[in-house]
């Protein structure tokens, strides 16, 4: 019988506490969808109107999954564009952006007031424009490149979707400001649309991005672990799970949707954990850490997921006071 060869040591206990950990998640997702949609909406419609107090929850619960985007893209353009030696001064601006937006998502998420901010909103809307011009520099770094949109060049050029995180960072910033200014009585409204609705939709555009990033520097790898999987099979069926929801019947139990948005938010803590790994095992470990950080996995990435999980999640919060009025 062939010897065990897997991890050993702290990396399996690593591996083990994560497979967990998402299983459990997984558990529970599997089990909280189980109630009948009959006996959903008896509860449903005893919720009491929609209030100011629960518009500006959510809106701080926006404040958080923008900081978490901000601070995944802030860690990752460090070292991305620390690799590319900063070649282009403008390397240096989603550094800048993805800071601000991090100190004012930490301000917004300690602030229950219900008015916007002058300064959050500048600052997000600042950071949604340097995603958009972010990934025109990265599309033109590819095409610049000879053969263009060949496999070699999107495999080690200026990774396309990456800007767009700090994007909607940005976006999902500048909702939460306008989700705070929600008067008493009223549902949340985005461009004349229920914000709940709205929100769910950009989300799940978002995970479906956000995989397609993942899902080609995976391939590039060559899913050489099982695990590399997850981050391209869980995202998109959140993203189908949350977009059904923006489009569905209002006011309706979603306790799976939940479930599932919960269960990629903590597949997106474990994938940083995986990351860290993956750079360990390059050589010499981390002794070796300035080389292996630059060549590794990405380990500020993953968090990425958790971001857009958390505005899931914000999302059906604000559905739950949604009668399409």
């Amino acid at each position: 019988m062939p010897r065990y060869s897997g991890p050993r040591g702290a990396v399996g206990w690593a591996l083990g506490l994560t497979g967990a950990l998402t299983a459990a998640a997984f558990a529970a997702a599997t089990r909280g969808g189980r109630m009948s949609r009959k006996s959903a909406l008896p509860a449903l419609a005893a919720e009491p109107p929609p209030s100011a107090d629960r518009a500006n929850l959510a809106a701080r619960r926006l404040n958080r999954s923008a900081g978490t985007l901000a601070a995944s893209v802030f860690f990752d353009s460090a070292v991305e564009h620390y690799r590319g030696d900063f070649a282009n001064k403008a390397m240096y601006t989603p550094l800048v952006t993805s800071a601000l937006a991090l100190a004012v998502s930490a301000h917004g998420t300690a602030d229950r007031r219900a008015h916007a901010h002058l300064v959050r909103d500048g600052v997000y809307a600042l950071t949604g424009l340097v995603g958009l011009v972010g990934t025109g520099f990265h599309i033109w770094n590819v095409v610049q490149k000879p053969g263009r949109f060949i496999w070699q060049n999107l495999f080690y050029g200026a990774p396309l979707g990456a800007p767009m995180a700090i994007g909607l960072s940005g976006l999902l910033g500048f909702f939460s400001e306008r989700v705070r200014e929600t008067k008493p009585g009223d549902v949340p409204k985005l461009f004349g649309l229920p914000a709940g609705r709205v929100i769910g939709a950009v989300t799940g555009a978002g995970m479906v991005g956000t995989t397609g990033e993942a899902g080609l520097l995976h391939f590039r790898g060559s899913f050489h672990d099982p695990f590399m999987v997850l981050p391209v099979a869980m995202p998109p069926a959140a993203a189908v799970a949350i977009t059904h929801a923006a489009l569905g019947d209002a006011r309706t139990d979603r306790r799976l949707t939940r479930w599932w948005l919960r269960a990629t938010a903590i597949m997106g803590v474990s994938g940083t954990v995986f990351h860290a790994i993956g750079v360990g095992r390059d050589m010499d470990g981390w002794r070796n850490i300035q080389q292996n950080l630059l060549n590794g996995p990405p380990i500020p990435a993953p968090p990425a997921f958790t971001g857009l999980a958390l505005a899931g999640l914000a999302a059906l919060d604000l559905m739950e006071d949604d009668r399409d009025v």
